[in-house]
């Protein structure tokens, strides 16, 4: 546990320095918000209906942008295949990993969907909605885009690879996190369905990245 804590106070750090990641995510998540308005038009109500989705589909591609900063820099300096070889069980390293790019990443998306919000026209129950969703939503997005960074540093191919590995598999999570923001938004649809397989997805995805990208990693660093 000891190691596995070093790892996540190692990546964070990492992340939040300058360049690490962290503001990456969330001076894209701003633009694409920014951006959106200009290219809708002054129809406040075509806004707030394409609001969840727009916030939704910015929290992805940020989210994506920084996934290759997952492995990447440890394989670099000669660190990755200590971590490979090293006591602590390689698909808890993944874990923890993935765990602190979330934490440095994801969590701060969440947490600028309140202010975005109101760039679309949402109200305060509409942004909660978003963020809520996104909370539960894109630790999916993480741990399956650690599956694609993984075999993107065994490939060598970088990020034309993680992307086109990851993007069909984050597709589920985006459908059932904007079908659960406009059903707690506008209803008639039951917001309970599409926010429980939303979690669903999140909960599988954190048992099965982790040791999809172990074996990933192990195969390809042998």
């Amino acid at each position: 546990m000891t190691a596995l804590a070093a790892v996540i106070r190692r990546d964070m750090r990492v992340a939040l320095r300058v360049g690490g990641g962290a503001l990456i995510g969330v001076l894209f998540f701003l633009t694409v918000v920014v951006l959106m308005p200009f290219a809708v038009g002054p129809d406040l109500a075509l806004l707030k209906k394409l609001g969840p989705a727009i916030l939704w589909l910015g929290a992805l591609l940020a989210s994506l942008l920084t996934l290759d900063r997952l492995f990447t820099a440890d394989h670099d300096d000669g660190s990755l295949d200590l971590i490979v070889m090293g006591r602590t069980p390689l698909e808890l390293v993944c874990a923890a990993k993935a765990l602190a790019h979330w934490l440095a990443v994801g969590l701060p998306l969440v947490a600028a969907t309140p202010v975005l919000g109101l760039l679309l026209n949402l109200d305060a129950v509409a942004t909660g909605a978003v963020a809520l969703t996104l909370l539960a939503g894109t630790p999916a997005l993480t741990f399956t885009g650690m599956v694609g960074a993984a075999l993107a540093v065994v490939l060598r191919r970088g990020g034309l690879l993680l992307s086109v590995l990851v993007l069909p598999l984050s597709i589920p999570v985006l459908i059932f996190g904007v079908a659960a923001s406009n059903a707690a938004i506008s209803g008639p649809s039951p917001f309970g369905t599409p926010f429980s397989i939303l979690c669903a997805l999140s909960l599988s995805s954190l048992v099965i990245g982790p040791f999809a990208a172990a074996a990933s990693l192990r195969h390809g660093l042998d």
